[in-house]
């Protein structure tokens, strides 16, 4: 009778053991329903940028390319930096990417050719600086000429064969310069150029004024600056 007896408290206890851990599983599960989401927060957008020609003024403008169609300005020697290339910078936010491309310049002739007299070398440097003077970056643009096909392009509105310029690029070197967040232009001038002609001896010409290089296809990268907030209206 006592072993009956047992047996049954045994089961009583099992039975309450259940249903106690029955009601510990509601009440977590009631308790993670009821706890709210966690918002998830999106990373913000990168600011957009904007690619656009160059607002350039040229000083020595050398007309406009026959097969390429772009237009092509002469890269003077000199200190001054109000006579340089000058490039204007539209409102923008942070540091702006100016980009162009420098060619060198080649007087090209017919006659030196027929005498295999053609050959040049040349190497032309600038400087890209601020109109203050401060001097943000040198490039370099070097360039071969052995025959007519070396030319990048010709320029238009000359009086050689088919109303093309003697003078025509050579080469073309991408130009990549990061302009601070406080300069609104720069300007672009000629610093140095060395020619090697047939004779093998180099010549430097460094003269203000002087035509060294060819520069075209100026474009700049930024991020535009915030519209200027709409004034509020009186009640």
């Amino acid at each position: 009778m006592r072993l009956k007896n047992s047996r049954v408290g045994s089961r009583q206890r099992a039975c309450l053991a259940a249903a106690l851990l029955l009601a510990v599983a509601s009440l977590s599960f009631a308790g993670q329903a009821k706890k709210p989401a966690t918002p998830v927060r999106r990373a913000p957008a990168p600011p957009k940028t904007t690619q656009a020609p160059a607002d350039l003024t040229c000083p020595s403008p050398l007309g406009v390319g026959v097969r390429t169609k772009l237009s092509f300005c002469d890269v003077l020697t000199g200190r001054d930096p109000a006579q340089g290339i000058i490039i204007k910078f539209p409102p923008h936010r942070g540091a702006l990417t100016l980009r162009f491309d420098l060619h060198t310049r080649h007087t090209y002739s017919e006659d030196e050719m027929r005498q295999k007299r053609g050959f040049a070398s040349y190497a032309a440097g600038i400087g890209v600086l601020t109109m203050d003077n401060t001097l943000l970056t040198r490039a370099l643009a070097v360039g071969e000429f052995h025959r007519a096909e070396d030319l990048l392009d010709r320029i238009s509105g000359g009086a050689g064969p088919g109303g093309v310029k003697a003078v025509a690029p050579v080469g073309s070197e991408l130009i990549t310069v990061a302009i601070p967040a406080n300069i609104t232009e720069v300007s672009i001038l000629g610093e140095k150029l060395t020619v090697v002609r047939m004779d093998g001896v180099p010549a430097t010409y460094a003269a203000p004024g002087r035509p060294i290089a060819i520069l075209s296809n100026a474009t700049v990268e930024y991020i535009p600056a915030p519209l200027p907030a709409a004034p509020r209206r009186g009640r």
